[in-house]
Parts: structure tokens; C-alpha cells; sequence
């Protein structure tokens, strides 16, 4: 395969991993620290990740349990959790902050998998635009031969085709995670 191919391919699948991480930071019906990801704190003026100034743990199906390195971070993740689009109310235990997931109701869960739709069809954007890209590298380059262009498109199309059904794939297996809670 042509190396222009294999650094489309590479570029496309760094797309499906950050669909990926996209994905997992949605709330399901369980617990997953993973849902914190995209919460930052106000840690001495400038923004940090939860998991970095506490771990997280999930001591029950439907329950987190964040522990700050530093029982003063409590009042700034308190508000940080409230200040994001979790909808769940944090109960600060003093050293430590419990996140009771609660169960979702059947709007909600379709909510939920219209956002997943959403993000798998922006992952495909940027894989169609990355496709756009390498094709117009590969017509502007002048030593290569007709046939020999007519090939890597064809291998670029194939690769673009496996990894929108890897997007796809990975939409539907979130979508029955989210539906079959």
C-alpha cells in the first residue's frame, strides 16, 4: 500500500479513537470515571483535569467516589461538577465527594444516543475531510502516473470505507450499551 494511504489511515484512526474518548465520556445508567474526563477545576487559577488533583473510584455500580490529594480541592469540585452538563448533584462528605448516578429515564436515553449519532457523524466529517485532502495531494502530484494516482485513490477510498463502518460500528455498540440499561 502507498504511504500517502497509510498515513490517511493513521490520521483516520486517531478520528475513531477521539470518537472513542468522546463516547465513554457519556453518561450511561453506570458509573464511569471516565464521565469526569472533560471536567475541569479551577486548581490555583488555571483549569486541571478531575482525575488530576484526586482519584476516582467506583466502590458500587451506580456510584463515584472522588478523593482529592488535597481535602481543600472538595469546595472547587464540588462546583466544577456543578457547573458541567452531568446533571448530577455532588454530596461533599468533607474529604471526599460521592456522585450518585441516577437511573435514566427512556428520554433521556435517547437523548444520550442522539448525541453519540452526533458525534459518530462529525467523526465521519473529518474522516471525509481528511479523504478530501489526501485526494487533492494525490492529483497534485505531477510524477505520479495516471494509473498509478487511479490505485491509491481506489486504496484510499477502501480505507476511508473500513473505517466509517468501524465509526458505525462503534456508534451502534454505544447506542445498544445506552438502550439496553
Amino acid at each position: 500500500m502507498d504511504e500517502l494511504v497509510l498515513q490517511a489511515q493513521e490520521e483516520m484512526q486517531k478520528r475513531v479513537e477521539m470518537l472513542k474518548a468522546s463516547l465513554s465520556s457519556l453518561r450511561t445508567g453506570r458509573a464511569n470515571p471516565a464521565m469526569l474526563n472533560n471536567i475541569n477545576v479551577d486548581y490555583y487559577g488555571s483549569p486541571t483535569p478531575v482525575n488530576q488533583i484526586s482519584s476516582i473510584s467506583v466502590p458500587e455500580p451506580r456510584q463515584l467516589l472522588i478523593k482529592p490529594y488535597d481535602k481543600n480541592d472538595c469546595k472547587a469540585i464540588v462546583s466544577a461538577i456543578n457547573a458541567s452538563d452531568l446533571g448530577i448533584n455532588p454530596i461533599n462528605e468533607g474529604t471526599q465527594i460521592r456522585l450518585m448516578i441516577p437511573v435514566l429515564t427512556e428520554e433521556r436515553r435517547r437523548d444520550i444516543v442522539k448525541q453519540a449519532r452526533k458525534y459518530g457523524e462529525e467523526a465521519k466529517i473529518a474522516i471525509r475531510n481528511i479523504r478530501r485532502d489526501y485526494m487533492d495531494l494525490i492529483k497534485g502530484d505531477e510524477e505520479m502516473s495516471e494509473d498509478y494516482q487511479k490505485k491509491v485513490q481506489e486504496d484510499l477510498e477502501k480505507a476511508v470505507g473500513d473505517v466509517i463502518k468501524n465509526v458505525d460500528t462503534v456508534v451502534a455498540d454505544k447506542e445498544k450499551e445506552l438502550m439496553t440499561l
